[in-house]
């Protein structure tokens, strides 16, 4: 399933095969709903609406924030299937750092007026 600023294979690709497939299209559309809400909130843009008209880079950057986000909590769901409880915590604080990286270049003005500028 495609969602606005991600996709669902870039969701499962992150969470690795040891998830709990308990943690289906239902509760992943769900996540991704509070992703984007939270993007759009820490950066004070609706990126959700600018989405179609934003070039590649900053679209791959919003992706990876949203994807990040719902695999976190896939994991999070239930760390049983896992190796060890130690595998899903990297696996947690690798996908927060992807985040908070995204999360803080959306947020820089000059990189905002370089993504207006650079937008079709």
């Amino acid at each position: 399933m495609a969602y606005i600023l991600t996709t669902e294979a870039e969701i499962q690709q992150k969470s690795g095969a040891n998830v709990n497939v308990g943690f289906d299209t239902t509760a992943m559309t769900a996540s991704n709903l509070r992703a984007e809400s939270s993007i759009n909130c820490i950066t004070r843009r609706n990126w959700s609406d600018d989405f179609a008209g934003l070039n590649e880079d900053v679209k791959q950057l919003l992706s990876e924030y949203c994807s990040s986000f719902v695999a976190i909590e896939a994991i999070s769901f239930d760390m049983s299937g896992y190796s060890s409880l130690g595998e899903a915590e990297s696996m947690i604080t690798i996908l927060r750092d992807g985040m908070l990286r995204s999360s803080q270049i959306l947020k820089i003005k000059a990189v905002e007026s370089f993504i207006d500028v650079e937008s079709p």
